[in-house]
């Protein structure tokens, strides 16, 4: 004769069942928060680190991300992440992972595995708290005068210097070459890029 179960004693196996499976989570998690601790730009090795990645609060903006953010997938090569980042950065706004898909050639199914880390959000091109970033080597002075702090004197003087001794390497050079104090360049920085 078989005892049956009480119903309590099903519940106490299920809370142990339970507790057994977010303990295995917990083990999972804790060494991967380590490793993202040290390195904020720790490359994941697997869908599954992704995941784990996402309930640790790991966050890509697609239309903001660096090539860096976009390597940190597996799968993404440094080709398919220039072209993420150069496309979003001249204004295209990525809405949805068949637009990824369409620009690295990786199918939509393999992409999606990425959903609870990569995020889309929509930024208005005209916005003034998100300003559209000119690039500074290729700007023509007029649309340098379309930067609040850039008048047509000075936007002159950048595209004499950048036609007269080569394009502007970082900030550092643009500073020393055109000798503009500090403030300038904190003013610049969210409008232009090299």
């Amino acid at each position: 004769m078989t005892r049956q179960k009480s119903p309590q004693s099903w519940r106490r196996f299920w809370v142990k069942q339970a507790l057994r499976g977010l303990d295995a989570l917990e083990a999972g998690l804790t060494p991967l928060r380590k490793k993202l601790a040290q390195d904020n730009y720790y490359r994941f090795s697997s869908v599954d680190e992704v995941q784990l990645g996402a309930k640790l609060g790991v966050r890509i903006d697609a239309n903001r991300a660096t090539v860096d953010d976009w390597l940190r997938l597996p799968g993404i090569s440094i080709h398919q992440a220039r072209s993420l980042v150069e496309l979003s950065r001249s204004g295209m706004l990525l809405t949805c992972w068949d637009d990824v898909a369409a620009i690295t050639g990786i199918g939509l199914q393999q992409l999606q595995v990425f959903e609870g880390v990569v995020q889309f959000y929509y930024y208005d091109l005209d916005s003034e708290v998100m300003p559209r970033q000119l690039l500074i080597n290729q700007a023509s002075a007029r649309e340098l005068t379309t930067i609040p702090s850039i008048d047509l004197a000075l936007a002159e003087r950048l595209v004499y210097g950048r036609h007269r001794y080569g394009p502007y390497r970082d900030w550092l050079d643009l500073k020393r070459r055109l000798q503009l104090p500090p403030e300038v360049i904190t003013e610049l920085l969210h409008y232009l890029r090299f």
